[in-house]
């Protein structure tokens, strides 16, 4: 299946609503997202675009290399005069829903902002390494010179060799850093990423000690490894570590042994022993303080990160008053597994922030999403969009190799539909996330998502 930006009558069923112009004649068909600062003289741009600095121009806005006077530098075409683009995607197997997401909000990115020399063209990867070995060696054969996608991280280690061979560069949707070569991209919400947002709030708040209440699985692994590399740059201190069962099972045992209730418990005994072999009033009136007391004493840590979700979150956070550590003083902390309805009915949640991307941006993404396909945009959607909104915004840089790895890194970074991101020299991305903090009625927004780099705290 290959797709072309056409002009407005043949656009799909669905998206005249949008009243978009024929992306042929206009660079400036522009989505309701977020915006990179603009300079004076450049056109107005979509998301995703680059942020301007004096360092680093507006993608679309002028070549990215050299242009000799007098030579016209365009993109590296094929004969017919076009830019392909593979999309490999999951359309069949157990993961077509999600790859018929990707491939919706790809269309949508097409019709909206796509360039007219761009071409995509549209791969069934059936969700497994073998078929995305398939997929890729046939978008090789058609011509595509840069792979958006796979989904999985297995796809992608599985298809990097021949499309390092070919010199192609894959902008993979998966969130498994582990993927990392020379010519990988990786646009998923990597778990460092969210939890670098997190402390960095938490520090500007003053939290200065953390503790990891984690399932002692791959994901739960990776947080705490994040953490313990993050923390200590940030000047703070990781004050203790703890793993749990990921079925739960020795939850109560584990909470119960990081909050050191029963060294708490026994020293606060202690005391009321002490206290109650004096008979003076001072003593007195102490020992009837300690009555409403299950502990004497705090915890070490005045912050906690829980990466869990659904009824093991609420299990946890439950566990932790229940072993006397207060959860109005001590802040809990998340990850966008936390971004559920519901959390706010239990009282110990309340107060707890995690990130989550640009919300103004995000739900604009939804809502056209919502008119154009009657429903609401699957997990990694908007990753669709994105992908090729950049691709549309590198092929009108006007280089003559558009998809080079510097001018995907560019450390400018882009706007998307989930706020600003950009890939480092590595591969792995960084983004600028917003940062939720947990009501009673659902979530409110803390600290906004920054709008470029400059703005991002670090």
């Amino acid at each position: 299946m290959t797709y072309r930006c056409r002009s407005l009558s043949l656009l799909l069923a669905g998206m005249i609503a949008f009243a978009v112009a024929a992306c042929a004649s206009s660079p400036d068909v522009a989505p309701q997202a977020p915006r990179a600062k603009a300079s004076a003289t450049a056109p107005a741009a979509k998301a995703p675009q680059a942020k301007t600095s004096q360092k680093t121009p507006l993608i679309g806005s002028a070549p990215s290399v050299p242009t000799p006077v007098g030579r016209q530098v365009r993109p590296r075409t094929d004969a017919s005069g076009m830019v392909r683009v593979g999309l490999l995607v999951p359309l069949t197997g157990t993961s077509a829903p999600t790859g018929q997401g990707i491939l919706n909000a790809a269309e949508m990115a097409l019709f909206e902002i796509g360039d007219e020399n761009l071409v995509l063209q549209i791969y069934d990867t059936q969700g497994t390494p073998e078929g995305a070995v398939i997929a890729a060696n046939k978008a090789l054969s058609e011509g595509a010179q840069l792979f958006l996608g796979p989904l999985f991280a297995g796809e992608v280690k599985a298809i990097t060799p021949q499309a390092q061979a070919a010199g192609v560069n894959i902008i993979g949707f998966t969130t498994d850093p582990a993927v990392q070569a020379s010519n990988v991209f990786v646009l998923g919400f990597l778990v460092e990423a969210q939890v670098r947002e997190v402390l960095t709030y938490a520090r500007s708040q003053g939290r200065q000690h953390f503790a990891v209440l984690a399932p002692s699985n791959v994901y739960g692994q990776s947080v705490v490894d994040s953490i313990n590399t993050l923390v200590p740059s940030m000047g703070g201190t990781v004050s203790k570590v703890a793993y749990f069962n990921p079925s739960g099972s020795d939850l109560e045992d584990v909470v119960r042994r990081f909050a050191d209730f029963d060294k708490r418990k026994a020293a606060l005994q202690a005391e009321r022993n002490t206290l109650s072999a004096s008979t003076d009033e001072v003593s007195q009136l102490a020992l009837k303080r300690l009555e409403q007391q299950e502990t004497l004493g705090d915890v070490d840590f005045d912050a906690v990160f829980i990466p869990e979700s659904g009824g093991r979150l609420i299990q946890v956070a439950n566990l932790l008053p229940f072993f006397d550590i207060d959860t109005t003083r001590v802040q809990l902390m998340g990850t966008m597994l936390w971004a559920t309805r519901g959390l706010g009915r239990e009282s110990a949640m309340v107060g707890g922030i995690y990130p989550a991307p640009a919300q103004d941006a995000n739900r604009d993404f939804a809502q056209r999403y919502r008119q154009t396909f009657g429903g609401t945009p699957p997990a990694l959607a908007n990753h669709g969009y994105d992908a090729v909104a950049l691709a549309a915004v590198l092929v009108r840089s006007g280089s003559a190799d558009p998809f080079r790895h510097d001018a995907i890194a560019d450390p400018g970074g882009f706007a998307g539909v989930d706020g600003i991101f950009r890939f480092r020299s590595n591969g792995l991305s960084e983004r600028g996330f917003a940062i939720m903090q947990i009501t009673r009625d659902g979530a409110d927004v803390v600290r906004p998502a920054p709008k470029d780099f400059d703005d991002a705290q670090y």
